[in-house]
């Protein structure tokens, strides 16, 4: 339904005056959701705006791609295909990261209750159920991070609810713990260590140096972005290949890296497929 002039007018209003002062805009309809995509980029077919997690070469004039789309430029928000949105909006939204700001978005009373038995007072802005809490600097954003609070600054989108009141604080460590999830704990399954052959001393010498690989192998398994079976397969074969003849690999290294695998989602049927499938391999 098409919204009054006065109404249409205030939006487009608010959107050029944030645009402005640095901040990304873009309209919001009904339900509180950015405009679906137009046919051309349905299905992120068209591959997606320059600036989201997977840089693609869209540049649509539609305001496409949900917080994505938002912009500074005045003549984009002015434009005919952003004009035609707004009279359709029923709010303004921003992209905080764009802005190098972070939201704490609280969801209901005993969030803001919470939040200020916790955190560090900042400006606030009042929801309809809650509050939104402003800080100076961007993160990961993060929803669900405790009930009733999610966290809104990369990669997401806020509601224009106004300045708000009180004095803005730079994001704290506190804040940015919030979006830090907590590693799966974890159970190496129960594994025997073959029998190994060789006279049982380290080629390279030192304890040092197996710790430093074991450490590498850690590292390779935690970073690893895909192919994560592989991946694990790949570094047991790395690590049998180096130590497994030579008799000082113990059941305490094989745990550490069953356990980085279990962290990356391995199961522990996994992790014993992969480590014999590799002492296979090598014949042992």
């Amino acid at each position: 339904m098409t919204q009054p002039a006065d109404i249409r007018g205030e939006r487009l209003h608010t959107a050029r005056s944030l645009a402005a002062s640095g901040v990304p805009v873009l309209p919001l309809r009904a339900g509180k959701v950015p405009f679906g995509n137009c046919r051309r980029c349905a299905d992120n077919a068209c591959g997606g705006r320059p600036n989201m997690k997977i840089p693609g070469p869209c540049s649509c004039p539609n305001p496409c791609h949900g917080w994505a789309a938002a912009t500074t430029d005045l003549g984009v928000i002015i434009s005919p295909t952003w004009v035609r949105a707004w009279r359709e909006a029923a709010g303004v939204a921003y992209y905080p990261g764009g802005a190098g700001l972070t939201v704490v978005d609280l969801d209901n009373a005993e969030a803001v209750a919470w939040a200020r038995a916790t955190l560090p007072a900042t400006r606030t802005v009042p929801t309809t159920r809650g509050e939104h809490w402003l800080y100076q600097g961007a993160m990961q954003s993060s929803n669900a991070v405790r009930p009733g609070v999610d966290i809104k600054s990369t990669m997401a989108y806020a509601r224009w609810l106004g300045p708000g009141l009180g004095t803005i604080t730079a994001l704290l460590d506190v804040v940015r713990a919030l979006a830090v999830k907590e590693a799966p704990t974890v159970r190496p399954a129960a594994i025997t260590v073959p029998a190994l052959v060789g006279s049982g001393e380290c080629p390279h010498r030192t304890p040092a140096y197996l710790n430093r690989g074991i450490a590498m192998a850690e590292q390779r398994i935690t970073e690893a972005r895909s192919a994560v079976h592989a991946t694990v397969y790949r570094t047991f074969l790395a690590v049998l290949s180096t130590h497994a003849r030579c008799g000082c690999l113990t059941e305490a290294h094989i745990a550490r890296l069953f356990t980085a695998a279990q962290a990356k989602g391995e199961s522990p049927r996994h992790c014993t497929d992969a480590w014999t499938n590799a002492l296979t391999r090598l014949g042992l």
